[in-house]
C-alpha cells in the first residue's frame, strides 16, 4: 500500500480570475476527511474548488489509508494519527474505540502537523473537518483559526439526525409517519437504520448525532449537496447554523469543466482498470444496467442470487461491480453464465461509467456520494438501500426528485429477483420511463448550474474564499 506523502503538482498556467494578482500571500486550509472513501471524495473534490480559486490546500488522512496519493491540483498530502498503526486494526476497531482514539490521537497530531506547517513558513488559517471528527472544531479554535464543518450527507438527512441531537425526534422511532420541519411526510422505511434500530448498531447513532456537537460555533457549515434540491430543508437548517451548500463535489469535467484536467478524484482506496470501458463501447445508448453498491455494504449470498436472478430475466445488458471480497457469495457459474450479456468487474471509475451514453440505469445502494454522482449525470435509479441514511435518499430519488423507483423488500426482508426487475422495467422502458428520464435531465443542468460561476454552490464557495483570504491577510 502506497503510503501518503506530501505532492506538490506543477501549477495551472494561469490564474484563476478569482485570484487577485496582488495577492502575495495565499490563505492556507487544512483539510480533515473522515478516512474512508465516501468521505475522502467530496473533501478532496472541495479542495480542488478551493485550490483553484487561490487558497493553499493540505489534505490530511491517517497513515496507510489510501492506495493512492495523487491528490494533484497542488494539493499536499500529509498524515495524521488515529491511534493505530495498520489498516487492518483500523478496520477490526470497534467504531467506538476508533472514534476515541482518533479524537486523542487526532487532536495531538493534527496540532503537531499545524506547527510543524507554521514553523516550515505555511501557517494555516482555517481547519476544515469531516463533521464526523467534532475535535476538529476545537484544535482550530486553540490555535485562534476558522473552524468550518463539512457534512457528506445530506441537508435533509442533518435535519432529521439534529432533531434527535436536540431531542426533538425521539430514538427509536414508534411513529407510523414522521413529520420535520423542511421535510416531506417520512415513514418509518424512509429513516436512517440508526434511527429506526439503533441497538442493530452499536455506536453509530453516537457518531451521526455527534456530529452537531459545537457546530453552531463553527464558522462555516459546508454541505454536499445543492441549494435548490432541498430548498426547505436547507433553508430551516440555517436558522441554526451557517449552512452553504457547495455541491455536487465530483471532478469538474463532468459538470463546469472550469478545472483543468480535474478528471478523477484522485485518492482512492481500491483500483480497477478499464475493461469494462472498453465493453460499454460496443454497446447501444441507454442499453446497460450499472449495478454497485458501494465500497462498504456486503449483501448476503441470498441477496446476491437474488440480483443474479433478475439480472438475467431483464435479458439485458449489465456491468455490476462486486467487490473482490463479496465475488465467494456470487451463484456458482454465474459469471460464465452471464458472460454473454454481463460483465463483473471488482472495481470501476463509477463517475466515467455514469457518464457513457450506454447506461440506461443505475441499480444503487443510494449511498450519497453515488446518489449525487447519477444525478448530477442524469442517469435514471433503481433504489436498493441498505443501511444508513440510503432509505431516505431512495425516498427523494424517488418521490421528490421523480428520477428513479425503490425497490421494497418482501416479508422476508429480501428485495426479491421480481421486484428488481419491475423496477428495473419501469425505469428503462415503462409507461413513466420518459418523465423519469427528462427529470433526469432536469436535476442534471440543475446540479451543473449550481457549481459553475455564479451559482449557488460557487457563489457559497466564493464566499468562504473571500473571508479565508480577509481573514489570512488581516494577519500579515
Amino acid at each position: 500500500m502506497i503510503k501518503p506523502q506530501s505532492i506538490l503538482n506543477t501549477p495551472h498556467k494561469s490564474k484563476p480570475k478569482e485570484m487577485d494578482p496582488k495577492t502575495e500571500h495565499k490563505p492556507h486550509c487544512l483539510i480533515l476527511p473522515y478516512p474512508s472513501q465516501g468521505h475522502i471524495n467530496p473533501m478532496i473534490q472541495f479542495s480542488k474548488r478551493l485550490a483553484h480559486k487561490g487558497i493553499t490546500i493540505t489534505f490530511a488522512v491517517p497513515q496507510g489509508v489510501l492506495t493512492s496519493s495523487a491528490a494533484g491540483n497542488n494539493i499536499a498530502v500529509e498524515t495524521i494519527s488515529d491511534g493505530y498503526d495498520s489498516t487492518a486494526a483500523r478496520v477490526d476497531a470497534d467504531p467506538r474505540e476508533h472514534l476515541l482514539s482518533f479524537k486523542t490521537a487526532g487532536t495531538e497530531s493534527t496540532t503537531r502537523l499545524i506547527e510543524k506547517l507554521r514553523e516550515g513558513g505555511q501557517p494555516v488559517d482555517c481547519v476544515v473537518y469531516d463533521a464526523f471528527m467534532p475535535w476538529g472544531l476545537a484544535v482550530a479554535k486553540s490555535k485562534g483559526l476558522f473552524g468550518a464543518v463539512f457534512f457528506t450527507q445530506t441537508s435533509s438527512v442533518n435535519v432529521i439526525y439534529y432533531n434527535v441531537f436536540k431531542g426533538l425526534l425521539k430514538v427509536p422511532v414508534s411513529e407510523r409517519e414522521i413529520v420535520l420541519p423542511g421535510l416531506p411526510p417520512l415513514a418509518v422505511s424512509d429513516l436512517p437504520s440508526f434511527i429506526v434500530d439503533p441497538e442493530k448498531y452499536p455506536g453509530a447513532l453516537e457518531l451521526l448525532v455527534g456530529q452537531f456537537e459545537g457546530v453552531e460555533d463553527s464558522d462555516f457549515v459546508f454541505v454536499n449537496s445543492v441549494y435548490e434540491l432541498e430548498e426547505e430543508a436547507n433553508e430551516w437548517m440555517k436558522k441554526s447554523m451557517s449552512v452553504k451548500t457547495i455541491g455536487p463535489a465530483i471532478p469538474s469535467i463532468y459538470l463546469d469543466k472550469r478545472i483543468p484536467h480535474d478528471k478523477s478524484y484522485g485518492l482512492s482506496l481500491f483500483k480497477s482498470d478499464d475493461i469494462y470501458m472498453r465493453w460499454l463501447q460496443q454497446r447501444s445508448p441507454k442499453s446497460v444496467i450499472y449495478v454497485s453498491f458501494g465500497s462498504i455494504a456486503k449483501l448476503e449470498k441470498h441477496e446476491m442470487e437474488e440480483l443474479a436472478t433478475a439480472l438475467k430475466l431483464t435479458g439485458k445488458h449489465f456491468l455490476w461491480v462486486v467487490r473482490s471480497s463479496e465475488v465467494s457469495k456470487l451463484p456458482e457459474n454465474f459469471a460464465d453464465e452471464a458472460s454473454g450479456k454481463g460483465l463483473i468487474v471488482s472495481w470501476c471509475s463509477q463517475l466515467e461509467v455514469l457518464a457513457h451514453e450506454a447506461i440506461g440505469c443505475f441499480v444503487t445502494h443510494c449511498g450519497w456520494n453515488s446518489t449525487l454522482e447519477a444525478l448530477s449525470l442524469g442517469v435514471p435509479m433503481v433504489g436498493v438501500p441498505w443501511w444508513s441514511d440510503q432509505a431516505t435518499n431512495a425516498k427523494f430519488v424517488m418521490d421528490v426528485w421523480k428520477m428513479g423507483v425503490r425497490a421494497y423488500p418482501n416479508d422476508g426482508g429480501v428485495v426479491g429477483h421480481e421486484e428488481l426487475v419491475r423496477c428495473v422495467n419501469c425505469v428503462m422502458e415503462g409507461e413513466g420511463a420518459e418523465e423519469i428520464r427528462e427529470n433526469a435531465r432536469k436535476w442534471k443542468e440543475l446540479a451543473k448550474g449550481a457549481i459553475d460561476e455564479g451559482g449557488s454552490s460557487d457563489r457559497n464557495i466564493q464566499e468562504f474564499v473571500s473571508n479565508t483570504m480577509g481573514g489570512a491577510m488581516s494577519k500579515k
